[in-house]
């Protein structure tokens, strides 16, 4: 699998997890309603099935690394649906957990 394609299926999970937790998220401290809540918890089962389609077998670095992409995904959705300001530290955070992502994912490895 190419890191690419790799990548843009983080970006897609991501979008199905932080999608699926804002749904929720409006729906209930917003008083929304359970249609929001159900989109919702739609959104979150995708986000695990699109997960199962990276190439590498070993579950525990997908989940590690994909934590990278919802850290700097949680900030940018903010940054979208609810007019959050990052500060220079959330970029800062956000940065390093994407170089954690890549060092996780894409390292070179000897097998």
């Amino acid at each position: 699998m190419t890191v690419a394609r790799s990548v843009a299926l983080f970006v897609v999970a991501a979008l199905f997890e932080i999608g699926g937790a804002w749904l929720v998220w409006q729906g209930i401290r917003e008083h929304k309603g359970w249609i929001w809540i159900g989109a919702g918890v739609i959104a979150l089962g995708l986000y695990g099935v699109v997960a199962t389609f990276q190439s590498d077998d070993n579950f525990g670095r997908i989940l590690a690394a994909y934590g990278g992409i919802f850290v700097a995904g949680s900030i940018a959705w903010g940054m979208v649906a609810d007019a959050y300001r990052p500060d220079r530290y959330d970029v800062i955070g956000a940065l390093v957990c994407l170089a954690g992502m890549a060092v996780i994912m894409y390292a070179p490895r000897g097998h």
